[in-house]
Formats: structure tokens, C-alpha cells, sequence
């Protein structure tokens, strides 16, 4: 065990916010029972929100920030987890409340790791992160629909801001349920890409921006909205009768302009997800699923790898849009 470890650190004093990476003593990761020498950690938006300025959910100073992460246990000092095990931890405000992934070690409590399937590496875990885990959240949502609801096939299946990190595994992995994909986006010059993953039809955003109408032509069986506002407005409007809207983000805005004419009328199911407030069983079922239904040789092509001082300065591209590929950070590099 090497004395000191490296990792990011955001310190709030008075109006002064910062972000470094520094060298540690093992005394300022204190609580928690197992402690993880991680591999990689990873870029959500969430991520990039706490490393501009906290975004209000970091409380106390400093912190580690980085909601996921993959390693190795170093120490443990529960049966539930040994030395060697290969672990894996999404959300469960890490980062915020809790020291997180940007960093070569950290200690957690036993109720919050995982262990990783032995059929993907730790990098692989990464790619999937927060962002891969709840686009399977959402997409056995939406299957709920003819395997827990008994309503029906699910053939046509819509997926918004596909380009992005939730949206570019439910894409591959709706399309391997044998569901028929479109994707919206408004980054048309993917479209290769995004029928790469599977999708059968790219839509420009635009299409869905519009005030929504009460009720639609009913073309979807299942939704997995990342966005909300208006798209998603639209989205639950032209849903087909017993459908089910699985959403799980707000990137087009928090306000949802809608009426109950497709809830009463078609039995239109808003199925909300988040990745957090989920048990260990469903997490362990959830990722025991992940070898089956995702392709990471078409997937990596969207990865770039950065160290944790590249992180600090690409996080501001991913606030603006402007981010193109999925951010792992191998925070040994």
C-alpha cells in the first residue's frame, strides 16, 4: 500500500471555488467499511455540474467528487466483500455526501458496492456507468409492457437524445430486444452511428420541439425519454394505447407540458427512473445483463480515455453540449 494517493479535490472557501489534483494521506478517506484501489471512474453530467461550482449538492469541503467508479478491493473490513474483489459502484451520492471515484483510492460503506460480473472488465463497467445502468433501467421498463403488464408486444420504441450517455445504450439494447429504434437527436451528422447501434430511424429534435398536442397518432409502444420539456411532451402524446414513457432526464428542461387525455384515454404509463434509490438484488440482476445486451466494440468508438488533470479541463465541454464521445477517466494515468 503506497502512503500517499492521488486524486481530484473541490474546495469551496467563501466565494473561492477550486479543483486540483492532489496528493493524499489515507486519513482523508475515513469512513466506510472497504476500501477500493479504483481503475476508472467516468464523466456524467451530474459530474461535470459538481465540478464547475458543486451545483448545491455538495455540502461539506472538500470532497472527492465522481459518482461511479470500478476498482479492486484493498481492504474490507466486512465478510460481504475481500481483498481482490472486483467491485463496481454507480450513484448513490457518491461524490456528493461521500468521497467519489476521481480518485486512485477510496473508502465506502459495504451497503452502496457491487460486485462486477466476471463477463466485463472494469473498463467496460465504466463505459456503462450511471448513464448505462439507467438506460437498462429504462429499457426493462419499457419491455414491462408485455413481460410484467401482459399488454402486448413491444415493436416500435422511440428514444430521445440518443447521442448521449443513456441514450446510446438504450438504443443497442432496445434494438437486441428485438424492439424496432427511433432515435432522436439533434446531432444528425451521427446518424451513421446511431443506426450503427441499432437504431432503424433518426429524427432531428426539431421534429418534437413544438407545443405538444393533446393527443397524437399513436406510434410508439415504448418511450425511453433523457430529456423532458417539450420532447417528452410530444413523446407521451403519440404514445400507443397501454405504452409505457420510461423518464429519466431533463436536459431539454424540468417543466412538462401535458394533459391527462393520453392517460385516461390510452392507458399511457409515465414510468419515472432513477439509478440511485434501486436495491443491490435488482443492481446485481441489472448488470448480471449487461454482457448479453450490449456490444462494446460499437460502443467504444464513442470512448475517449483522459487522466484526472485532462478532466478539469474538459468537464466545461460537456456543460455546453459540446461533448462528442463518453468520458472514461482512468485515474491512474
Amino acid at each position: 500500500m503506497p502512503e500517499t494517493f492521488k486524486a481530484l479535490v473541490i474546495n469551496q472557501e467563501g466565494e473561492n471555488f477550486s479543483r486540483e489534483v492532489r496528493d493524499l494521506n489515507f486519513d482523508f478517506i475515513k469512513d466506510g467499511d472497504v476500501l477500493v484501489k479504483v481503475d476508472y471512474s467516468d464523466l456524467n453530467f451530474k459530474d461535470a455540474l459538481i465540478l464547475k461550482d458543486g451545483a448545491k449538492l455538495v455540502k461539506d469541503f472538500p470532497r472527492i467528487p465522481g459518482i461511479d467508479f470500478s476498482g479492486t478491493v484493498a481492504e474490507s473490513n466486512t465478510e460481504e466483500f475481500k481483498e481482490g474483489d472486483e467491485v463496481i459502484l454507480t450513484g448513490c451520492r457518491v461524490g456528493e455526501i461521500y468521497h467519489g471515484g476521481y480518485s486512485q483510492f477510496v473508502r465506502v460503506k459495504k451497503e452502496l458496492l457491487i460486485k462486477k460480473p466476471k463477463e466485463i472488465t472494469s473498463k467496460q463497467a465504466m463505459i456503462m456507468g450511471t448513464a448505462g445502468f439507467t438506460a437498462l433501467l429504462c429499457a426493462f421498463a419499457v419491455k414491462a409492457k408485455e413481460e410484467l403488464l401482459l399488454q402486448g408486444k413491444v415493436n416500435d420504441v422511440l428514444v430521445t437524445g440518443s447521442t448521449g450517455g443513456v441514450g446510446q445504450v438504450a438504443v443497442m439494447v432496445l434494438n437486441k430486444m428485438g424492439c424496432n429504434v427511433t432515435a432522436i437527436t439533434g446531432k444528425m451528422d451521427k446518424a451513421d452511428y446511431l443506426k450503427e447501434l441499432g437504431a432503424k430511424n433518426v429524427v432531428d429534435r426539431k421534429e418534437f420541439e413544438e407545443e405538444p398536442k393533446l393527443i397524437g397518432k399513436g406510434m410508439w409502444d415504448g418511450v425511453i425519454d433523457t430529456v423532458g420539456g417539450n420532447i417528452l411532451a410530444n413523446a407521451i402524446s403519440q404514445t400507443k394505447p397501454k405504452g409505457i414513457v420510461a423518464a429519466c432526464g431533463n436536459a431539454s428542461g424540468n417543466k412538462l407540458n401535458t394533459s391527462v387525455i393520453p392517460f385516461i384515454l390510452r392507458a399511457v404509463k409515465l414510468w419515472g427512473v432513477d439509478s440511485i434509490n434501486v436495491s443491490n438484488k435488482r443492481k446485481d440482476f441489472v448488470w448480471g445483463e449487461v454482457a448479453n445486451l450490449v456490444d462494446f466494440n460499437i460502443l467504444e468508438k464513442s470512448v475517449k480515455t483522459i487522466s484526472l488533470n485532462e478532466l478539469i479541463n474538459i468537464f466545461p465541454s460537456m456543460l455546453n453540449g459540446k461533448l462528442n464521445n463518453r468520458i472514461i477517466v482512468d485515474v491512474n494515468s
